[in-house]
């Protein structure tokens, strides 16, 4: 086996459970910034192809979606894909953050450059959260239950608090988009932790189980 061959193996493999998330995070994280090039690019489309099977995507729908960083899954074969779907479109932008709070407003082909660097739409219509359909959103970690593990700052799970302690669906629909690189065995939940009820990666799409209270 090439030395190559052993660095991708060795990659996906899914990692054990830690208490510790910041070191778990550096590690993942180091994973996600290894995908890069044409991997990246195919992942990307790869992913907006499995969506588009599970007709998430009709036209009227409100659509959350996120401008990726360098080193998260690129979201824009997924964006044009529901432009061309009839979807409305909304991106996040942070409001403040002193309180790490964003909101979404709907997408007029205008980006700026926002807090952290992050790209922000330069639109001014706001949508609060119940308006929002669907949202997809960036994971740094996650496991098939739901959990996931973000970058710390707490922004989306302050913007969907309104979905903690639901078993059953209420909107937004809340998709993570990670690499396969990205799975953990397992999250701890702490309280504030809104959980997704998908997630998709390049591979395949994980659809998380609610049960009714």
């Amino acid at each position: 086996m090439t030395s190559a061959i052993k660095a991708q193996a060795l990659t996906t493999e899914i990692l054990p459970a830690s208490s510790d998330r910041s070191a778990l995070r550096r590690q993942l994280r180091a994973r996600r910034r290894a995908i890069a090039g044409r991997t990246r690019e195919l992942a990307a489309h790869r992913l907006a192809r499995l969506i588009d099977r599970t007709r998430w995507l009709r036209p009227g729908r409100s659509i959350g979606i996120y401008l990726a960083m360098p080193e998260e899954l690129d979201t824009a074969p997924l964006l044009q894909l529901a432009r061309r779907r009839g979807c409305t479109i909304a991106l996040p932008r942070i409001v403040s953050k002193r309180h790490s709070r964003m909101r979404f407003f709907e997408f007029d082909g205008r980006i700026s450059r926002g807090a952290f660097g992050i790209p922000a739409p330069g639109g001014k219509r706001g949508l609060c959260a119940r308006e929002l359909d669907i949202v997809f959103m960036p994971l740094v970690g996650f496991d098939t239950g739901g959990n996931r593990i973000g970058m710390g700052k707490g922004f989306y799970d302050r913007c969907f608090a309104h979905r903690i302690g639901l078993r059953h669906w209420r909107r937004p629909l809340l998709v993570g988009i990670a690499y396969d690189v990205q799975q953990v065995a397992s999250l701890p939940a702490a309280k504030h932790d809104v959980p997704v009820d998908a997630i998709v990666t390049e591979s395949t799409v994980h659809r998380i189980p609610r049960s009714n209270p």
